[in-house]
């Protein structure tokens, strides 16, 4: 049989219909089983397959016999379309994912949210003028710089108390000045 499909290759090459028809009936539904194995999906198969036949048609003459068998000459090139077939549905798919991810709808407003930041620490720094200068550094230290009740006192050298107190005593200032409910 492979003799006989390298000869029909040879007459479609010069364009004999009827070799290719009798070619088609001879190789339809392996290159169909081969693009079905890569593509999964049968009515996609049957457009690659389709695809795949005319092509073999269209470039029936760069078959060489000396460089394999015409089968697998043709279900190379079913493969080929095939695996292409595949990439493309993906890429299609990436894209498709990207474009959602980027434009999608956001549930808040950005602008209204950066503003209303800048609005907030803008009073807190006019809150924070209100303060003693040692209440600032006590509450600086503490809720700015991170350090802990001990550390802000070694920091101030103060008693730990008194760092506590100045801490507690700026923070209440703070409450009254933003107009916190307790």
């Amino acid at each position: 049989m492979g003799q006989d499909l390298a000869g029909l290759l040879r007459a479609c090459a010069l364009g004999d219909e009827s070799a290719f028809a009798t070619l088609y009936d001879a190789v339809a539904a392996r290159v169909y089983g081969m693009v079905l194995r890569v593509v999964r999906d049968p009515s996609q198969s049957e457009e690659v397959a389709q695809e795949a036949l005319l092509d073999i048609w269209r470039t029936s003459a760069r078959y060489d016999p000396e460089r394999g068998s015409a089968v697998s000459w043709m279900l190379t090139i079913a493969h080929r379309k095939a695996v292409d077939r595949v990439r493309s549905a993906q890429a299609s798919t990436d894209r498709d994912h990207t474009y959602g991810a980027r434009n999608q709808e956001r549930t808040y407003d950005e602008t209204a949210e950066v503003v209303e930041r800048r609005l907030d620490a803008q009073r807190v720094r006019h809150a924070l003028d209100t303060l003693t200068d040692t209440q600032r550094s006590a509450v600086e230290l503490a809720y700015l710089g991170g350090y802990t009740h001990t550390e802000v006192a070694s920091l101030l050298d103060v008693p730990l108390g008194t760092a506590k107190t100045r801490i507690r005593d700026g923070l209440i200032r703070l409450r009254d000045t933003l107009g916190v409910q307790s």
